[in-house]
């Protein structure tokens, strides 16, 4: 295992010293793996709450900002937060206008966001939970009842954090994240395989000539593990099972081409060449893209690609201002 790392059992806490020393504008708890933005809690708006296993960087904690989320908790690597550090970042958030939980659908993340909704319950919080399983290419994986929840998350945290800084209310900022997760799909492919710093050995093996369909964020299994393919094929195969799910000829739409980790950004952009071909191919115009690894698998080779079919309102809210760590525009 060589990664720039001190302690494996320290690697959460060490890199959120490190994101509190770059963006001192936040409020970084290293020890309880809380972010929370500098200007909470603002009184009268709604908060946005998200959080997972740590290693997917910079989602959740590079999106803590304005324009986006109120906090982030941060699990251990591909482990959930627990109840403990969601219902702190719900109270430090509150303004008194209700709080959105974000979740990812897997099951641990589920159950704990669950049980700190009750614990706000008993402090007068309101809070709305917002399920984001986007991912078409398998059910009922290793950590999931259901779809798994991907890259659509960082497109429900951008547009319902816009209509929150806007002063919508509680059901306002929920009903267009549901929207946003009903209106997006995603679908990745690992070339290579990563390593949990604690356990110091890949989460799986592909040999030499291998990749596989459909991969999840944790390395969970994907479809099937085929041959070694060019781009091209390999947005196609990604597209495809995207558009079979949910067909998207004659939709404006909002795509994300995301390194998996260990992709250059170079390779990205040969991926997202294939898939504004493949969609102009098929009947579908983008108007908004974004490339870069931003839903990350710790060192995984691949790509993920997540689509949403725009609407102009959400076409709106994604174009309002944000500044957060990883993603920044308008102001």
């Amino acid at each position: 295992m060589r990664k720039l790392i001190n302690d494996p059992a320290a690697v959460v806490a060490d890199a959120l010293r490190g994101l509190a020393a770059a963006h001192p504008s936040l409020r970084v708890d290293p020890e309880n793996g809380t972010v929370v933005r500098a200007d909470a809690p603002r009184t009268g708006r709604v908060a946005l709450v998200s959080g997972g296993g740590s290693g997917h960087e910079p989602l959740h904690a590079g999106f803590v900002g304005h324009g986006m989320l109120d906090a982030a908790c941060c699990g251990e690597v591909f482990t959930s937060p627990v109840p403990d550090q969601i219902i702190a970042a719900t109270m430090a958030v509150d303004g008194g206008a209700g709080v959105v939980h974000l979740v990812k659908n897997y099951t641990g993340d589920v159950l704990n966001f669950r049980m700190a909704a009750e614990l706000a319950e008993d402090e007068d919080i309101e809070v709305e939970a917002v399920i984001v399983n986007d991912d078409v290419a398998v059910e009922d994986s290793l950590f999931t009842a259901g779809r798994r929840g991907t890259g659509a998350t960082l497109f429900a945290e951008k547009i319902a954090g816009a209509l929150a800084e806007e002063g919508a209310d509680l059901a306002s900022v929920a009903a267009v994240a549901r929207e946003v997760n009903e209106r997006s799909r995603s679908f990745g492919v690992a070339l290579s395989p990563c390593t949990v710093p604690a356990a110091g050995e890949p989460t799986f093996q592909l040999a030499d000539g291998e990749m596989e369909l459909g991969i999840g964020i944790h390395g969970e299994p994907g479809r099937e593990r085929v041959p070694l393919a060019t781009a091209d094929a390999i947005v196609d195969a990604s597209l495809s099972a995207i558009d079979a799910d949910m067909p998207l000829s004659g939709s404006e739409v909002l795509v994300l081409v995301n390194g998996m980790g260990a992709t250059p950004l170079m390779e990205q952009y040969i991926a997202y060449a294939a898939a504004a071909r493949w969609l102009e191919g098929h009947g579908a115009t983008v108007v908004r893209p974004l490339v870069g690894p931003y839903v990350t698998s710790l060192e995984m080779a691949g790509c993920m690609i997540s689509v949403c079919r725009l609407t102009p309102e959400l076409t709106r809210l994604w174009d309002a201002p944000v500044e957060t760590p990883a993603l920044r525009w308008g102001r």
